[in-house]
């Protein structure tokens, strides 16, 4: 009797290891899973079925975003670019207005499919997003009156008492004088499109944004003059942010990069408004 119960349970446990799949049959657990295979959706099927790309962006950066209080209408650089990606992906771009200091939150919470305008890759963003392929190099310098271009070529010109610096708040460029200027006046202006009327009308002495920008107000404003652009004070990188975690639509923005800045797309609508 005790060797037929033995023989019996054996006989289970023979069964049992018999259902079970081998070793190397298990599937491996797959690490880093992109948004499609963690059940959602990539952007880039879902803007193509939506026909919409949505496109967070200031709106008060030029050459790279401007709205037009007068008509609601964007213009610049990467508003051009925005157009050229969505027609790549059968859509038509619309836009959603944020601020520095919201932009990758808006990004982030689902409001949009890419953030665009000029929008520099720092670490602490790069936390919270994606970075695209980069378009362009920059880096923060001077824009001052040009009676005073001999003052203010260094940052130890400017960090003097009695110099009065303007900066727009929430993005890199307050982070920028916050962390160099002590000694010297430090003003923040929240609009944007007229921070550089404030030193034409000699209420300010320097502004410090990248040498982008610095060269488009100088060429529309001829009493302004733009410092070393070719050398500024800070090395950066202009790229556009995408929602953390959508690896497919990442790689097809990276490769509609790599393209439009080596076919000379992204240099005609830059040549457009620097020179």
């Amino acid at each position: 009797m005790k060797r037929a119960a033995t023989l019996s349970a054996l006989a289970c446990l023979l069964a049992v290891t018999a259902a079970a799949p081998a070793a190397s049959d298990t599937p491996a657990v797959v690490r880093g899973t992109t948004n499609a295979s963690a059940g959602k959706t990539s952007a880039l099927d879902a803007v193509p079925r939506r026909g919409v790309l949505r496109v967070c962006t200031t709106g008060d950066y030029r050459p790279f975003t401007h709205r037009d209080p007068a008509t609601g209408k964007y213009s610049g650089v990467d508003i051009k670019m925005a157009g050229d990606l969505a027609k790549s992906l059968d859509a038509t771009p619309r836009y959603v207005a944020t601020t520095w200091a919201r932009l990758v939150g808006d990004l982030s919470a689902g409001r949009c499919d890419i953030a665009m305008g000029g929008v520099s890759v720092t670490l602490p963003r790069a936390r919270s997003a994606y970075f695209s392929e980069p378009t362009r190099t920059d880096g923060k310098t001077p824009i001052v009156r040009c009676t005073d271009k001999d003052k203010y070529r260094t940052l130890a010109q400017i960090d003097r008492p009695g110099t009065r610096v303007i900066v727009n708040p929430g993005g890199t460029n307050e982070e920028f004088a916050r962390a160099h200027i002590h000694r010297a006046t430090l003003t923040v202006h929240r609009d944007n499109t007229t921070i550089f009327d404030e030193i034409i009308a000699g209420r300010a002495d320097v502004m410090m944004t990248d040498a982008g920008e610095t060269r488009y107000q100088a060429k529309i404003h001829p009493e302004l003059c733009s410092l070393h652009p070719d050398k500024p004070f800070t090395f950066s990188e202009k790229a556009y942010a995408l929602p953390r975690g959508d690896d497919e639509f990442k790689a097809y923005v990276d490769q509609w990069v790599h393209l439009a800045t080596h076919d000379g797309t992204y240099r005609k609508y830059e040549d457009a408004w620097m020179k």
